[in-house]
């Protein structure tokens, strides 16, 4: 797949492309199905293939006070696209000058211009350009004067198939939401795959270690969305790829502090010994084994930890 960074030139193949547009947060169920239908019809065409994405999410500049935490960072987000097969992805750096064009205006710079788009596949409720003017009625109209069709889709449950309603929808808004309601297996069925986080292995406390239990703190930014603070059975993938079964501490030790301001992210790599600091990091929940919990004694701690790990490796080792 080629990136094609705004404002860097654009390759406008001369055959057309089916072009889809999007956050594509996530890159989850219901955006591979959109991607999917481009390229059915580039290949029915004899088109190449694009998705329009942005640097970052558009209400993080429009509503910053309200803008979503993200499912994928862009680097990650654009190693999830590459895997769809698609041919380009046009990244747009999304500022308050972007947030003010008119829907017309990125029509015809950005997908007849740039990519010379001849099909345009997305959502049937898709909104874009200042005050979200754009939509598909307003696509199909500038259409018809550049030469283009537009395809909108309904949105899908996750087998794939149109949603019934709005509650069985395949959407990030509702990945964020089962993932801060601690419902992993949920928000993984949406994604198509574990949640991913990533992230540089700093200098913790080291009272993980004091008991026992080594463990890689990962310091995650901000705009990234975790799970709900918990135990879970992951993967560690150190910048090479390996990938290592892990017992994940998500929150604010109870235990030992009563107010600790934030939650903590803490993976403890099963049966591996070595010095991970300054890594980045990638750690994919696999399963969620408990809630946080405030035990009375150290002792009581270790003993569930014990278990916990225990019950991670034998889940890990039954996990493709």
């Amino acid at each position: 797949m080629q990136i094609l960074h705004d404002p860097a030139p654009c390759p406008r193949p001369a055959a057309g492309t089916v072009v889809t547009i999007g956050a594509y947060d996530g890159v989850h169920r219901g955006h591979v199905a959109v991607i999917d239908r481009v390229k059915q019809l580039a290949a029915e065409r004899g088109m190449a293939t694009a998705a329009v994405t942005f640097d970052r999410h558009p209400a993080s500049v429009v509503r910053p006070e309200s803008a979503p935490l993200l499912l994928t960072d862009l680097d990650q987000k654009l190693e999830l696209l590459e895997a769809t097969g698609l041919d380009y992805a046009r990244v747009i750096h999304f500022d308050a000058e972007r947030a003010a064009e008119q829907a017309e205006d990125f029509v015809r710079d950005d997908l007849v211009g740039c990519l010379n788009a001849k099909v345009i596949v997305v959502g049937e409720d898709f909104h874009f350009g200042n005050r979200r003017r754009g939509n598909v009625a307003l696509l199909r109209e500038l259409g018809a004067e550049a030469g283009f069709e537009v395809a909108p889709l309904e949105l899908v449950a996750i087998d794939g198939a149109p949603a019934r309603d709005d509650t069985a929808k395949v959407s990030s808004t509702a990945c964020r939401a089962a993932l801060r309601a601690g419902d992993l297996a949920a928000a993984n069925a949406m994604l198509g795959r574990p949640h991913e986080v990533r992230g540089i292995v700093g200098d913790g406390d080291k009272r993980a270690r004091e008991l026992g239990f080594p463990t890689a703190n990962i310091n995650v930014p901000d705009e990234i969305c975790l799970p709900a603070d918990g135990v879970y059975a992951g993967w560690y993938l150190d910048p090479e790829g390996v990938r290592r079964p892990t017992a994940i501490s998500l929150g604010r030790r109870p235990t030992f502090y009563d107010d600790q301001p934030y939650s903590l992210l803490e993976a403890h790599l099963l049966d591996f010994e070595g010095d991970l600091y300054g890594q980045l990091a990638r750690v994919q929940f696999v399963e969620r084994l408990r809630p946080e919990l405030k035990f009375d004694s150290v002792d009581a701690l270790i003993e569930q930890m014990v278990r916990d790990c225990i019950t991670a490796r034998d889940l890990l080792a039954a996990t493709p």
